[in-house]
């Protein structure tokens, strides 16, 4: 049982920090947030196009992360660990939208500097490829309006699987569905992808 329990950190470095945190190392939580600080916050750009907005999420979940760190449990990669409290700061964020929405006030659309990242985890996402240089602006619009399109899970599956690049497994754990429920929703979203940019590419199929 105590080999089992240990075996995580020996093959995900992030866990080793993350038990070294949990027994009070102060050091190693800022080895930690120096680990993952650049990959949350690309993670969260990639999701509201908003750079100020994709830090304050990830520092919600350095925050969260530190006060569970009294009961953190290498039973798992640390990588679906932190998904799962990022996928669960992502949802908080879109249950204030829609009450922002119910109220009137309309939701926030950014075309920032995400939309070079957003561009390429469409295109890989969608199984198509580049036929021509297509004006950028242009190809960041269609790109923008294609994710819009997709539902939450679809986009943050879509995410875990091109950016993160997780396993099925990964993004079941952290996303709290099943395998094949992952599965569903990616092919959903390359279909989706594949109707919106099809214009622009064309299809990598053989």
């Amino acid at each position: 049982m105590a080999d089992s329990a240990v075996m995580p950190a020996a093959v995900d470095p992030s866990t080793a920090v993350m038990l070294r945190v949990r027994d009070g190392d102060a050091e190693a939580f800022a080895r930690l947030v120096s680990l993952w600080q650049d990959r949350l916050v690309t993670l969260f750009l990639h999701q509201t196009g908003d750079h100020a907005t994709a830090e304050d999420l990830a520092q919600e979940v350095f925050l969260r992360v530190y006060r569970a760190r009294g009961s953190y449990q290498p039973t798992a990669k640390f990588t679906t660990w932190i998904h799962t409290i990022a996928g669960n700061v992502a949802s908080d964020l879109r249950q204030r939208a829609y009450r922002r929405r119910e109220h009137g006030m309309p939701a926030r659309v950014s075309a920032s500097s995400s939309g070079i990242g957003l561009d390429q985890i469409a295109v890989a996402a969608s199984g198509l490829m580049p036929t021509r240089q297509a004006d950028r602006g242009e190809l960041q619009a269609v790109v923008q309006q294609a994710l819009a399109g997709l539902n939450d899970r679809q986009r943050m599956a879509v995410l875990l699987a091109k950016f993160e690049q997780c396993s099925y497994e990964e993004i079941a754990a952290s996303m709290k569905i099943s395998v094949p429920a992952v599965k569903s929703l990616l092919v959903r979203a390359r279909d989706q992808l594949r109707a919106a940019l099809e214009p622009y590419l064309q299809r990598g199929d053989s």
